[in-house]
């Protein structure tokens, strides 16, 4: 049975996945983005950057969305940043479908990561992924228009996205540019963060996140039906008194064509 086809970002609370340049796709901006996962034991074992590190969900969310993945697809964006940047040992450990104009042979790695470079566009680097994947998932890892390309061909199955209590201001925005009148999404799941100590405060069509600097965990979304964005509920007080808004992760599953 073939798996799913998924993409797992974290976006900034104003929607950028990414900053703009190419040279700074994972740099300082990048990383106090990102900030939330890099304490995690999975993370720092998966990247060999050394013993220990943070147990709890949000570890087992980064464990999760690694074991599922039997191989990934991203644009050479993303790519050309990575190969600078990733370890000698990239941290996929799968195959990697590049998609790209580029003609070039496989680029293996140690530790089992394998990049094929891909000419035909992003449904043949899908139908190569998914073969390669057997029935594990496919994630498409990025960047921003590799993952639009595949939402607006109605090619993606689920999605989740980290909010980060970070502003951004400009970059990669994560669905700039989405054809919304032919995706419909139905919102599903929410993960509270065991690093989450404020109360919940849900609003009408607003994603909860935490009163605190960069490197706050998952906090909650609630699940809706399809075509419904998420619900409001009752906000609480912090300890202490006052409000504090709790980082969320949302996961959206069933995009399709309409």
């Amino acid at each position: 049975m073939a798996g799913k086809v998924f993409f797992s970002v974290t976006m900034s609370l104003d929607g950028f996945i990414a900053p703009d340049s190419p040279e700074d796709l994972m740099g300082q901006q990048w990383m106090e983005l990102q900030q939330w996962v890099f304490p995690q034991r999975f993370f720092r074992e998966n990247l060999k950057l050394g013993e220990g590190g943070e147990e709890g969900r949000d570890n087992d969310i980064a464990r999760e969305t690694f074991e599922r993945t039997g191989a990934s697809v991203m644009g050479k964006r993303m790519f050309d940043a990575g190969e600078q940047a990733w370890p000698q040992e990239a941290p996929f450990h799968t195959p990697v479908f590049v998609v790209t104009h580029e003609k070039r042979d496989p680029w293996e790695r140690p530790g089992g990561t394998t990049f094929h470079f891909v000419n035909n566009g992003i449904e043949t680097a899908l139908d190569q992924a998914r073969e390669a994947a057997d029935d594990r998932d496919v994630r498409i890892a990025g960047g921003g228009a590799t993952i639009l390309a595949y939402v607006n061909a109605g090619l993606i199955d689920e999605f989740s996205i980290a909010l980060s209590p970070v502003l951004f201001g400009s970059g990669i925005r994560l669905f700039e540019g989405v054809d919304a009148a032919r995706v419909a999404l139905e919102p599903v799941r929410a993960e509270p963060s065991p690093r989450g100590d404020a109360p919940d405060l849900h609003r009408p069509r607003a994603v909860t996140v935490p009163n605190r600097r960069a490197g706050a965990a998952s906090g909650v979304v609630p699940t809706c039906r399809p075509g419904v964005l998420p619900p409001g509920a009752a906000r609480g007080p912090a300890p202490g008194g006052g409000l504090r808004l709790e980082h969320a992760l949302l996961e959206a599953e069933g995009i399709e064509r309409v």
